[in-house]
């Protein structure tokens, strides 16, 4: 998979081409257009919904091109965890100019995103990705095609769903083991041999435990983002889910109180306080 597509009038910038495809090589652009225009395919992974959008839409968006506002050749890999409609919305505006759409929405942690070894969840084009599994190989341990553009989006807010929900059990047990009197340090021993343990709570209860909420490894607003998101599409689908709507209202609260840019285990001080 070529990363750029370059086209070369001088000897030097025969040479910036040369050296934009050797390994360990970025090339950055002032524009989402101008990406679009040097690439073959593009991945976007940005903020939120209101982002993704105006990488698209807005002026000198990815929809702007040079030769005519064909995507013709192009992937677009959506990374951002978005919703379903939105996603759609991105996905018809691509394949209408020609161009292949793809979401991939990535499961875990910072942590699990430096060690490569993130879950990704695709939907939308299989050729495009089948052409991005080497990019995938590199995010992660393993990658699922799921279908139709969607799907994909819905997987990873039923997963963010659980996750939260969990988390905001833990700390509220956490913070009633602190009122008790008892050590969390004991409670998280204890807490890590018993069956209801994981990698992922194992994580936030030491990050509580040590009160290292500063160094995010998720972005409490990110979690309460997403929450936002699988209420919205529980409403379309007139599902009730009251422990989200609970879990929702918590985390809305933190952030209220500070913590948008703490770690999601910062919800802790929310219920401490």
């Amino acid at each position: 998979m070529n990363s750029a597509r370059l086209l070369p009038e001088t000897a030097e910038e025969v040479k910036e081409q040369a050296d934009l495809t050797s390994p360990g090589q970025v090339k950055t652009f002032s524009v989402p257009c101008d990406v679009v225009y040097n690439s073959d395919i593009i991945f976007s992974c940005v903020s939120d919904t209101r982002a993704a959008k105006n990488i698209v839409f807005t002026n000198c968006g990815v929809l702007y091109q040079q030769d005519g506002n064909s995507l013709e050749g192009k992937g677009y890999v959506e990374l951002t965890s978005i919703d379903t409609e939105t996603s759609k919305d991105i996905s018809n505006v691509i394949t209408s100019k020609g161009g292949r759409y793809l979401e991939a929405q990535l499961q875990g942690s910072k942590d699990e995103a430096d060690n490569g070894s993130l879950i990704v969840l695709g939907a939308g084009d299989k050729s495009l990705f089948d052409d991005c599994q080497t990019c995938f190989q590199a995010m992660g341990k393993t990658a699922f095609y799921l279908g139709e553009v969607g799907y994909a989006t819905k997987m990873n807010l039923i997963l963010q769903v659980m996750r939260g929900i969990s988390l905001a059990g833990l700390t509220e047990g956490l913070v009633l083991a602190d009122r008790s009197g008892l050590s969390l340090k004991d409670v998280l021993e204890i807490f890590s041999i018993t069956s209801m343990s994981s990698p992922a709570l194992m994580e936030k209860a030491n990050i509580i435990v040590n009160q290292d909420f500063r160094n995010p490894r998720m972005p409490l607003q990110h979690m309460q983002k997403d929450l936002k998101l699988a209420l919205e599409l529980s409403d379309s689908l007139q599902q009730p889910l009251l422990l989200t709507a609970t879990a929702n209202e918590v985390f809305k609260h933190a952030r209220r109180l500070g913590y948008s840019k703490h770690d999601s285990a910062a919800v802790y001080m929310r219920a401490r306080h």
